[in-house]
């Protein structure tokens, strides 16, 4: 199930055992969310949903009315109240953390007292601890980075001088490779699925060309072209570097956009109906549905998960492409808009662990030839 709980979200296993997520919410059509709870694609889905049927709830509903001044239960209504969670924090990442604070307000000590009557001052590490223990590697870092955005909230407000959570790590898990990188088979797999003139078929262009996140993807369109590149500000950096790309447009996402019918549609992703998509979450939806109807089959990863191919598994291959070209770290940089060369230096290394492979092997059989036809 959940590893934390939504409001509206019900969990539970359908009549074949497949866990599956509903958002119900009185007055409203019960919706199923696909991926999984705390993901960005179940996260932006659940936040449009929210948004859709009136909001989330307020900071009443949430338990305002029985705090009491300088415990926990305070200090979260002030915070969620403050700009600091509204406008400091992405939507998405607004409705993954509060049903933390909630879980955390509520969980109870050894002798039954809630953690939210008490102030945050007396919390200690082993509370914290405490709170995190059963809950996975993933989880736990989710928990710890909400909780550290509150203390420091805390601290700035004088409720307290030091950060309990600063010594607690997080489970080591197995290093997760992420959304499934695609390859040239998939991508060949894809376009033979899909031709020129689809919608499908620009949307893979246009995450090969320009490598952009799923969320810029669904909106750049013609007023972002200016003289044969695309320019836009990606929306992950626009409250911290708030960087501008340009990026020229190749001639597969060119080949891409002229084959697409005229349409009055600014963006140039548009859904069945010819008109844009609601969000980013509806787009990836669909870009699911035409992965699956490609044929492109899930895989057995080595962290155990089975992922599917999927949007950001294009910007991964993307840079990847970059790499194999040759390309610099600050050049990959210039097309993904990452803020650190680490970020980018995975796909390096990526393509020069298989170039020094190759070369190896290369001379590995050049020897065993030479010693098979005995020259000297």
């Amino acid at each position: 199930m959940a590893e934390f709980k939504l409001d509206y979200v019900n969990s539970f296993y359908d009549a074949r055992g497949k866990l599956r997520h509903q958002f119900r919410r009185k007055g409203h059509k019960r919706v199923t969310i696909k991926g999984r709870p705390g993901s960005p694609e179940f996260m932006d889905a659940y936040h449009a949903l929210l948004e859709r049927t009136g909001g989330p709830l307020s900071v009443a509903d949430i338990g305002a009315g029985r705090t009491k001044a300088g415990t926990i239960d305070a200090l979260i209504v002030g915070y969620l109240k403050h700009d600091a969670f509204k406008k400091g924090l992405a939507s998405a990442t607004q409705a993954m953390r509060r049903p933390i604070l909630d879980h955390f307000r509520e969980f109870r000590t050894p002798s039954g007292r809630r953690y939210g009557d008490n102030r945050l001052a007396t919390i200690q590490p082993k509370n914290i601890t405490a709170l995190l223990e059963g809950k996975t590697s993933n989880a736990q870092k989710n928990w710890l980075k909400t909780l550290r955005h509150l203390i420091a909230f805390a601290i700035a407000k004088g409720e307290c001088t030091v950060d309990p959570s600063k010594d607690v790590k997080p489970l080591k898990a197995i290093k997760s490779s992420g959304h499934m990188t695609w390859h040239d088979p998939q991508i060949a797999q894809y376009r033979e699925r899909y031709g020129l003139g689809t919608t499908a078929r620009l949307a893979l262009e246009l995450f090969l060309n320009i490598g952009a996140r799923r969320h810029d993807a669904h909106l750049i369109g013609r007023q972002h072209l200016r003289g044969g590149n695309l320019t836009w500000r990606p929306h992950k950096t626009l409250r911290s570097t708030a960087k501008v790309l340009t990026i020229r447009v190749m001639p597969a996402l060119q080949a891409a956009l002229d084959a697409m019918p005229q349409g009055d549609a600014l963006t140039f992703l548009v859904n069945d109906y010819g008109r844009p998509f609601k969000s980013a979450a509806a787009f990836g939806n669909k870009f699911a549905d035409w992965c699956n109807a490609a044929g492109l089959k899930p895989v057995l990863c080595d962290d155990g998960r089975v992922r599917n191919y999927r949007a950001h598994g294009l910007r991964k291959a993307a840079c990847k492409q970059l790499a194999h070209a040759g390309c610099t770290g600050p050049e990959i940089m210039a097309v993904s808009g990452h803020s650190t060369l680490a970020q980018v230096q995975v796909y390096i290394d990526e393509v020069e662990q298989e170039r020094m492979a190759g070369s190896a092997m290369d001379k590995r059989s050049a020897a065993e030839a030479k010693t098979a036809t005995g020259s000297d």
